[in-house]
């Protein structure tokens, strides 16, 4: 061997023993995903494709793979209203390869039906991508001005009233929970989807219909729907005319519809790290924010996911309570 061959050998070892050293200084969790992802990344979507929850993903999917390059397939499994795609992605290994993109009903399956075939504890919180307002719209037709006026024709008219509402929500549970708080009575007919609930209102086959402002300002904007009344504790950008029910003097707890995140549990934190970091750098994108927005009056959240641990639990805790005392069922 020459002595320019040592100086090779020399500086190889070095240029390794450096490496070496770099990927330790990064420290464990960096070094853990330092070879993440290796392969395809799957986010399932419980859901088919159509209402929100399948564009939230593949939005965000779309500007990962822009840039990051990473592959990564939008996996829609419908089905017990979200409940076999959770329970698939439930089942998946804790590798950071499967990645759970939800809707607020999410968290209300277990509590109307206990028997669903996954725990909550097989799901790791990662994040609460966003939420917005729902919002009442009455049919043109009707007289109603406000949710105020429809409370005084449930009174004076016990049961006649109507209103449609996807069965086993939020909405659902609201609008149960509003008639005990409030001394009224109306006829609440379930919807097993969001198109034919909107299709009776729209037609004047009901008086009204509740729905995320993603899934009703396009009706309310056509002159289609008239809305009466938004959920939250302040009103809506988007509709700053329209009076929150607090507002109106009717008792109700706020309701937002939302997105989030979940992944197997067992899932490395430190994969949960990074996952959570990109997709908030997405989210905080000025296209993704106006995507967002723009097509679902979104309010961008990206929590932490011990946040949405916690909102979990308290929505939970608030809504459960609900369909215990009234025995709700999920049809």
């Amino acid at each position: 061997m020459t002595v320019g061959d040592n100086g090779a050998l020399r500086r190889r070892l070095f240029l390794q023993a450096s490496a070496a050293a770099g990927l330790a200084g990064l420290g464990p969790a960096a070094a853990q995903t330092h070879d993440w992802p290796k392969q395809t990344l799957r986010f399932v979507v419980p859901f088919p494709p159509g209402g929100s929850t399948d564009p939230v993903a593949r939005i965000i999917a779309a500007r990962l793979t822009e840039t990051l390059g990473w592959n990564i397939i939008v996996d829609n499994k419908s089905g017990g209203a979200g409940v076999v795609g959770a329970t698939f992605a439930a089942k998946q290994p804790g590798d950071g390869y499967t990645w759970l993109i939800v809707f607020d009903n999410h968290i209300l399956n277990p509590l109307f039906t206990p028997e669903v075939p996954y725990k909550d504890s097989e799901l790791a919180n990662v994040m609460l991508i966003g939420r917005t307002q729902q919002a009442i719209g009455c049919h043109p037709a009707r007289s109603y001005k406000s949710f105020a006026d429809v409370v005084a024709d449930a009174k004076a008219r016990p049961g006649k009233v109507t209103v449609s509402v996807l069965a086993a929500s939020q909405a659902f549970v609201l609008l149960t929970q509003m008639q005990k708080d409030n001394g009224y009575e109306m006829n609440i007919i379930p919807y097993k989807a969001g198109g034919p609930l909107l299709a009776d209102a729209l037609a004047g086959h009901t008086d009204m219909a509740i729905g995320s402002l993603a899934a009703t300002i396009p009706h309310f904007t056509a002159g289609k729907l008239r809305p009466i009344a938004v959920t939250g504790e302040r009103r809506s950008p988007v509709l700053p005319e329209v009076a929150t029910l607090a507002e109106q003097g009717v008792k109700a707890p706020p309701s937002y519809a939302w997105w989030g995140i979940y992944t197997p549990s067992g899932t490395p934190r430190p994969i949960i790290d990074r996952m959570h970091a990109e997709i908030t750098k997405a989210l905080r994108s000025a296209e993704v924010t106006k995507k967002f927005v723009d097509q679902f009056n979104m309010d961008v959240q990206a929590t932490s996911p011990e946040a949405f641990a916690e909102f979990q639990k308290q929505e939970q805790a608030t809504w459960g309570r609900i369909i215990r005392d009234h025995n709700l069922k999920p049809e």
